[in-house]
């Protein structure tokens, strides 16, 4: 058997509930790879190849059992600069309003205004294109006020024509036109990295399909999160429109990626849906019956729910059971880990839970420590893919190298 089919025998293993020859392990470095191999972050944001020498170089010396998690905007630097977007701040921006050792940042906002509730409820494609495109990015501004029920259908179109060739919409599509270039070759670069860490041994499980629940959609980037509190006892039947609107729409995107990248991972974090946001009421009725409705369509369609609990999760443990056993990964954050072997064990693959503040401020022995801890917890009968609670930047070479060698070795069955 090839290193390639081992290390992915360890992962398919432990999703199928099953004990493999040890523990697998994925920790997803992040920013770390960048910093490892000497770059900035905002180098590999505005050079790929950069990225691609800092990911070899992270993979072949550490050797995960897979290559998944890494800096999701490498490259996307130049692509950022054109769509000028108002909700995302980014490394080696030219505004310089973060570090350039930093990730991105989201800037969370309403753009979705009271006096405008009607109209997203009635005609959201209306809203969006008027409204809420212009409301995230400077190059969609000149869509502001775009009435396309104006325009009647016959042979003739000449408002919608006049609409979209003033010199504003001329200059914004030949734009747009420009990023759907960058992107594709951005995306063939992306191709050959995997290509290459594969040839390399070492499995690519992401596919890159991320999907977002309906209600972590609209507080991230509809309402925000301080309307969106509100809007739950005030306005709950426009959550429900959106919600129930929006969910459709993640399903056929899911549909869609299937038939892209057949077996592979789906990730759906979860933004707004720990223990200390919502009522348990709440999260059964905004959250999980979207959740649980994308994770079975993620099985049907033959790829792995590959879902991160953000922040506290240990009252939602119960409803996470609520899934086809030996399908899905759960990858948390802030959990209880005896609880959720516990409850999970034989139902859903484990992943997470190891602080990335030890990489970063721990020592050593306190690294192993807790890796043993967790692996003695989580691992008897297999169903334990070991990782981090997060995505590690700034850790010590020292601790990273501690970690994986703990669970290679202490690992083992």
């Amino acid at each position: 058997m090839t290193i390639l089919k081992e290390r992915q025998k360890r992962i398919d293993d432990a999703i199928a509930l099953r004990e493999s020859d040890r523990v697998p392990i994925t920790a997803n470095g992040q920013c770390y790879p960048m910093y490892n191999a000497g770059y900035t972050v905002a180098d590999a944001v505005y050079d790929f190849e950069k990225y691609v020498d800092a990911m070899i170089r992270y993979v072949t010396q550490y050797e995960p059992d897979a290559a998944d998690g890494s800096l999701t905007i490498a490259g996307l630097g130049p692509v950022y600069e054109l769509i000028r977007p108002k909700n995302l701040v980014w490394p080696g921006a030219p505004d310089n309003r973060i570090s350039k050792n930093s990730t991105h940042q989201f800037i969370e906002y309403a753009v979705l205004q009271e006096e405008d509730m009607d109209f997203f409820m009635k005609d959201y494609t209306g809203w969006l294109l008027s409204k809420g495109y212009p409301a995230i990015s400077g190059l969609l501004e000149s869509m502001a006020g775009w009435e396309f029920a104006r325009h009647k259908a016959d042979f003739y179109m000449d408002g919608l024509i006049n609409m979209l060739s003033t010199p504003e919409s001329r200059e914004m599509i030949q734009t747009i036109w420009k990023i759907a270039d960058m992107q594709a070759e951005l995306n063939r670069k992306r191709m050959k990295l995997r290509e290459k860490l594969t040839e390399l041994g070492f499995p690519v499980n992401i596919g890159g399909a991320r999907v977002l629940v309906p209600f972590d959609g609209y507080s991230d980037f509809y309402r925000g999160t301080l309307a969106t509190m509100s809007d739950l006892y005030e306005r709950p039947e426009v959550i429900f429109h959106f919600m129930d609107r929006n969910i459709e729409y993640v399903l056929e995107d899911i549909t869609k990626q299937s038939k892209i990248a057949p077996g592979k991972w789906v990730f759906i974090p979860l933004h707004k849906g720990m223990d200390t946001f919502l009522s348990d009421r709440q999260y059964k009725d905004f959250y999980w019956k979207y959740l649980q409705r994308m994770i079975n369509h993620i099985i049907d369609a033959g790829m792995v729910p590959h879902v991160y609990t953000e922040g506290p999760y240990n009252s939602r443990i119960r409803h996470l059971a609520e899934v086809p056993k030996g399908k899905v990964v759960y990858s948390f954050e802030k959990v209880d880990p005896e609880c959720v072997k516990r409850e999970l064990g034989d139902i859903a693959c484990i992943q997470g839970i190891f602080p990335i503040y030890l990489l970063h401020y721990g020592t050593k022995q306190q690294v192993i420590d807790e890796a043993k801890r967790l692996i003695d917890i989580l691992a008897p009968g297999g169903g334990y893919i070991f990782s981090t609670d997060a995505g590690f930047d700034h850790a010590k070479p020292e601790n990273v190298e501690a970690m994986f060698d703990t669970v290679k070795t202490y690992g083992k069955r």
